[in-house]
């Protein structure tokens, strides 16, 4: 299922195999490949590899104790080019023309269904648990962004069972809607694109929860 998963391949490989190894408390962090934990904002260019090192996150402050969670600087979809969306459902901006002059209304229900097809995440909300579904549904509907790239790092083991207790569920019963015959990127990783949505609203509703810069940098391309 990695190509449909993502990231939650390993996510749910580490919650069934190695997290009764971590003692509770200590902070736990995922990366992924071109994306860092930084503790400042993305510069330009980095140089080279010892440039890059020293902008990375090693450790966590005791300043961040008073956290469970630490999530990527938000990404606000109503920032993107009007364009973009333009490109990629001309119909559905001609019908919604209030999207051209309220930002308010490109939120991220308004996103999905653009981006990984129209009503999939409403089918999805509908197989949530109950405790869920209706704070994830006003989630979608009025939030215009979102923590990115399904980052993020917990000092709480309990909080973070209790995270892959709620998602990995929920993502098997959306398998029963969605299957995986699944084609183009929008919608071939849906699982993780949903996953990405709910973790921003989970560790926000469950945790206290504060946020840290994400910076991208390939280092095939570093000398």
């Amino acid at each position: 299922k990695n190509p449909f998963y993502g990231e939650y391949s390993f996510h749910y490989w580490l919650w069934k195999n190695d997290l009764k190894k971590i003692e509770d408390k200590e902070w736990i962090g995922f990366c992924q490949y071109r994306k860092f934990w930084s503790f400042e904002k993305q510069k330009k260019n980095y140089e080279n590899i010892e440039d890059l090192n020293n902008a990375l996150i090693k450790n966590i402050p005791v300043k961040f104790d008073e956290f469970d969670s630490i999530l990527g600087t938000p990404l606000y979809i109503n920032q993107f080019k009007l364009s973009k969306f333009i490109k990629r459902d001309f119909i559905q901006i001609i019908k919604n023309p209030n999207l051209l002059f309220n930002k308010n209304k490109r939120n991220i229900k308004f996103h999905f269904d653009l981006m990984h097809g129209k009503g999939n995440l409403d089918q999805a909300i509908s197989l949530l648990d109950i405790s869920d579904r209706q704070d994830f549904n006003d989630f979608v509907n009025t939030e215009v962004c979102f923590h990115p790239h399904n980052m993020f790092i917990c000092n709480s083991k309990i909080k973070l069972n209790e995270y892959y207790n709620a998602v990995f569920p929920w993502l098997k019963r959306c398998e029963s809607k969605f299957g995986f015959n699944l084609k183009g990127y929008g919608l071939k990783r849906i699982y993780g694109f949903l996953a990405e949505r709910y973790m921003s609203f989970w560790f926000k509703k469950y945790t206290k929860s504060t946020t840290l810069p994400i910076i991208f940098k390939d280092i095939g391309e570093i000398d």
